[in-house]
């Protein structure tokens, strides 16, 4: 099979390699659209692999084509989208339902091979099904859109409070329109990008505030009524916007980090009072997962998707053939050049 071989930093080639053989309890998935992550990035254009070679990619879409002996709840020709956590069902906390914590785990697509493919495998257990009524392209987006869905599950999140989306990229467009559908009763998106902003308008944001434009205090304020934002999500993973979550949180206010920082932070002694003053929650939130496993993030993506109160489409920004993986990676040696995600896609 075809696949795209991450061997260093900046080195990724379209190689031909084995197509990869199954154990009784997996299934072979021909891969027809897959996303790349932001987590992506660091392992493609820095050092954070886990090890080399690999084949990249955690969030996609396919067919199956041949099942493992033991297999039973799926058959060749179904579509499934793929969830690529492993978790080893045995530690303390997959036996507490928090897969996520697993200490045990593996992980499609950073430690074993993932669908940066024509073909890639995972256990039975990990696959979900859909219908033709939703494409792959849109099926490659239900792991980022768990993720989303997942970070306001673990903050208990209800309806009727002002929400803040700090960071305009895809997990926040996604958790913009979750807070959507839960009944928001109205979002605010921050970001220092126009283009983003408009999409995040588009896609169903209340309010939009450039935060790098001076003056961006009296526009929160405002919609406020000076109070603060009840819900407030922090999706950049930027020191600015996680200093800034403290900032504009309400009293009482519920406040998630689920963007993962990237270099140390630091919180004047004025600024932390705020956690004490406001009393407010912070929690940060992990992947995707909950009890029964994979959880029924992945389930509600797809019915929600499938009730068209969900939209992907317009969140894509580019799709390439795999073989023109280098384009895309071109594209994030400017990352202020990409205004959404990009697909690749298997005929």
């Amino acid at each position: 099979m075809k696949a795209a071989v991450l061997y260093a930093k900046n080195d990724i080639r379209i190689e031909e390699m084995d197509t990869p053989s199954l154990q009784r309890h997996e299934i072979l998935i021909k891969v027809k659209a897959t996303g790349i992550c932001g987590s992506d990035l660091p392992r493609v254009m820095g050092d954070a692999a886990h090890h080399y070679p690999i084949v990249l990619g955690h969030e996609f879409s396919g067919v199956v084509e041949s099942i493992g002996s033991e297999v039973t709840r799926v058959k060749a020709g179904d579509r499934v989208v793929g969830v690529p956590l492993k978790p080893c069902y045995e530690c303390h906390d997959c036996l507490s339902g928090n897969f996520a914590q697993c200490k045990h785990y593996s992980f499609v697509g950073s430690r074993v091979n993932g669908s940066w493919a024509e073909y890639v495998v995972i256990p039975e257990a990990n696959a979900i099904t859909f219908d033709e009524s939703i494409s792959f392209e849109e099926a490659a987006f239900v792991e980022p859109s768990a993720v989303a869905l997942h970070a306001l599950r673990l903050i208990q999140y209800q309806g009727g409070e002002h929400v803040a989306i700090l960071g305009g990229g895809n997990i926040g467009l996604l958790t913009l329109q979750w807070a959507r559908v839960l009944g928001a009763k109205d979002i605010t998106v921050f970001d220092i990008d126009d283009e983003r902003l408009a999409t995040a308008k588009r896609l169903g944001a209340d309010y939009t505030i450039n935060s790098a434009k001076a003056g961006f205090e009296e526009g929160w304020k405002q919609i406020t009524g000076n109070h603060g934002f009840g819900v407030v999500m922090e999706t950049a993973g930027s020191d600015v916007t996680m200093r800034l979550s403290f900032e504009i949180a309400a009293n009482k206010a519920k406040v998630c980090f689920i963007g993962t920082p990237v270099r140390d932070l630091t919180f004047s002694h004025k600024q932390f009072e705020l956690l004490n003053r406001k009393e407010f929650t912070l929690t940060g939130s992990w992947m995707s997962y909950s009890s029964p496993f994979p959880g029924d993030e992945w389930e509600l993506t797809l019915h929600f998707l499938k009730r068209g109160l969900l939209n992907f489409k317009d969140m894509v920004f580019k799709q390439y053939p795999l073989e023109d993986i280098g384009k895309a990676f071109e594209l994030y040696r400017d990352p202020s050049t990409v205004k959404g995600k990009i697909l690749l896609l298997n005929a």
